[in-house]
C-alpha cells in the first residue's frame, strides 16, 4: 500500500505554475514594456487560467463530495462563509484600490463598479475601452461555479439522482461545445468587420462563463473518481509519472495548435483539450507515485500561497513599478525593469497576505467555530484547503 503524506505538494506546484504562466503572459500583452525574449516563453501563458479552473473544480467538488459520501447534507451557510472569507476581503481591497487610486490602473477606464461587486464583469466586457482589471473575468467564472455546484448537488440528492450525476457532467460538457459554436457563429463572426477581431472574440467567446466550463468540469470529474471509485483510483494512482507525461504531451500538442487564441480550433475544441491536458497534470500531481506528489518545495508553496493576491494585483503593480522606475532612467523594455516588476509582483501580494488574507482566515475559523476548513477530504491530508480554497 502506498503511504499517503500529510500534504499534497503536487497541487502547490501546479498552482505556482498556473500563476507564473498568467503573470508571464500578461507581462508581455502590450500594456507594459517587456524584454523581447519573454515573448517566446509566454505565448501559452493564457492557459494558466484553465489550470486554475481545473484545480478549483477538483478542490471544491472534493470537499462537497466528501461530505456527501459521509452521509452529511451540504451546508450552504458553511460553504458560502468559507468562500466569502477566502475570496472577498482581498478582492474588495484590490477593487477599492483600482477605483480610488487611478495611478494603479494599467489601462484607461474601468467597467462600472456594480459589475465587479456582482461578479458579472465577464459578460459583455468591452476590453478595448474598459479593459482595466479585465483579468477579474475568471473570478466571475469561479464565483458562478461556487454558486451553482452546491445547488446542483443538493438538487441531485433531493431527487435521488446523485448516483446518475455523471450525466450532468456529460450534458454540461456538450452544452459548452454548443454554447461556443453559437457564440462563434451568432455573436463573434457578425461583429468582426466592425471592431478588432481579438477584442470581439474575448468578449463573446473567451470571457462568458458558459463558454469556460471545461476546466471546472474536468476538475469535478477527477474529484468524482477520487472520492467515489476507490478501486479505479488505486489502479490509476500507480502510474503517477506516466499520467504527468501524458498531460505534458497533450499540452505540447495544444501549444502548437492553440497558441493563436482567436481561432475556430482554439475556441471550439482547444478549451476542452487544454483542460483535459491540465486534468492529467492534476491527476498525476495527487498520485503518491508521482514526482510532483513527493517533491516538497518551500518556494512553490510560497508562490501557491500568494497566487490569489498575485493574480488580483499583478497588472496594477507592474504598471506602477514601470511608471515609477522609468522616471529613474530604467528602460521599460529591459531586463532590470523585468526583475523589478516581478519582485514587486511578489512583494505586494505578500503584504496583502499578511494584512488581509491571514487575519480574515483566522476570523473565518472563529465564525465557523472550527479550526479546520477541510478535513478528511484527501487521505491522510487534512490541512491543504486551509489556505487554498
Amino acid at each position: 500500500m502506498i503511504k499517503e503524506q500529510s500534504k499534497l505538494y503536487g497541487l502547490d506546484h501546479l498552482r505556482a505554475l498556473a500563476i507564473l504562466l498568467v503573470l508571464g503572459f500578461h507581462y508581455q500583452l502590450g500594456y507594459f514594456g517587456f524584454p523581447e525574449w519573454t515573448t517566446q516563453f509566454n505565448q501559452f501563458g493564457w492557459t494558466g487560467v484553465d489550470l486554475f479552473f481545473v484545480l478549483s473544480g477538483f478542490l471544491i467538488s472534493s470537499q462537497l463530495f466528501a461530505q456527501i459520501k459521509k452521509g452529511k447534507s451540504i451546508s450552504l451557510k458553511e460553504f458560502f462563509l468559507k468562500r466569502f472569507f477566502r475570496i472577498i476581503p482581498i478582492y474588495f481591497v484590490v477593487v477599492a484600490i483600482y477605483f480610488c487610486v487611478p495611478f494603479f490602473r494599467e489601462k484607461e477606464a474601468l467597467p462600472p463598479l456594480w459589475k465587479f461587486l456582482t461578479f458579472t464583469q465577464n459578460f459583455g466586457l468591452d476590453a478595448v475601452n474598459f479593459g482595466t482589471f479585465s483579468h477579474a473575468w475568471s473570478l466571475c467564472v469561479e464565483e458562478h461555479f461556487y454558486l451553482f455546484l452546491p445547488l446542483i448537488l443538493i438538487l441531485l440528492q433531493t431527487v435521488q439522482l446523485f448516483k446518475k450525476g455523471y450525466w450532468v457532467l456529460i450534458i454540461l460538457f456538450a452544452a459548452g461545445f454548443a454554447a461556443r459554436l453559437y457564440s462563434w457563429h451568432q455573436e463573434y463572426l457578425p461583429t468582426v468587420a466592425g471592431e478588432s477581431s481579438l477584442a470581439s472574440w474575448i468578449r463573446f467567446v473567451y470571457y462568458p462563463t458558459y463558454n469556460r466550463l471545461d476546466g471546472l468540469l474536468v476538475g469535478v470529474s477527477i474529484a468524482a473518481i477520487y472520492q467515489y471509485l476507490p478501486n479505479t483510483w488505486n489502479k490509476i494512482s500507480a502510474y503517477g509519472n506516466q499520467i504527468l507525461l501524458v498531460g505534458l504531451v497533450l499540452l505540447t500538442i495544444a501549444y502548437f495548435f492553440c497558441s493563436d487564441l482567436s481561432t475556430y480550433t482554439t475556441s471550439i475544441v482547444g478549451f476542452p483539450f487544454i483542460s483535459i491536458g491540465y486534468g492529467f497534470l492534476v491527476t498525476g500531481a495527487i498520485c503518491p507515485t508521482s514526482i510532483l506528489y513527493k517533491w516538497n518545495s518551500k518556494v512553490t508553496t510560497l508562490i501557491a500561497t500568494l497566487s490569489y493576491g498575485i493574480y488580483l494585483s499583478h497588472k496594477g503593480v507592474i504598471h506602477m513599478a514601470q511608471e515609477i522606475f522609468s522616471d529613474w532612467g530604467i528602460d521599460k523594455n529591459g531586463n532590470v525593469m523585468f526583475l523589478i516588476c516581478i519582485a514587486f509582483c511578489f512583494l505586494v501580494p505578500w503584504l496583502l497576505h499578511l494584512a488581509i488574507e491571514k487575519p480574515f482566515m483566522k476570523l473565518r475559523d472563529v465564525v465557523l467555530k472550527n479550526g479546520k476548513t477541510v478535513s478528511n477530504v484527501f487521505p491522510g491530508q487534512a490541512v491543504y484547503g486551509k489556505f487554498k480554497k
